[in-house]
């Protein structure tokens, strides 16, 4: 994929329709096309969190991992979602493992490029952490309804 194509795929997207135009040529000289195997590890927790994923087609698996069971899954993500927030904060690194489910295409966006630019621009920055932080609400809502779902309704 082109440059031209991902600035055009970016713009197009749900989480940066709205944004200014020379902030998404920003994202996309910061971005490149990837693609994950079904059953991938896309990212484990613990690891250095080195950006974020826009799924452009197939699915994603959240999971928290454990060692007595399986992996405990809190959200499936697919295409037009985005996967890993954890870039954004210190010491950057990622709150939980991601796996493919299946055969996954997705945009790469570089965090280390990404948090450079907002140093030098912090609208840029305040824009994106504003956008991000609804996945973030989003992801701790899905984590509590996992619980809730294993270990059932919590009293105080």
């Amino acid at each position: 994929m082109e440059t031209e194509t991902l600035e055009v795929y970016l713009g197009r997207h749900p989480l940066f329709r709205d944004l200014d135009p020379g902030y998404v040529k920003v994202l996309a000289a910061c971005a490149r096309t990837v693609h994950f195997a079904e059953k991938e590890l896309i990212f484990r927790q613990g690891e250095s969190a080195d950006g974020c994923y826009l799924i452009r087609d197939g699915n994603v698996a959240l999971q928290i991992p454990s060692p007595q069971r399986e992996p405990l899954t809190i959200q499936t993500l697919g295409a037009g979602e985005v996967l890993g927030w954890s870039w954004l904060f210190p010491p950057y690194k990622w709150h939980y493992d991601a796996r493919a489910v299946e055969q996954t295409g997705a945009i790469a966006l570089k965090a280390s490029s990404l948090r450079e630019r907002f140093d030098q621009d912090p609208r840029f920055g305040y824009e994106l952490m504003m956008r991000f932080s609804t996945i973030i609400h989003q992801r701790m809502q899905a984590a509590r309804m996992q619980i809730l779902d294993l270990y059932g309704p919590m009293t105080a």
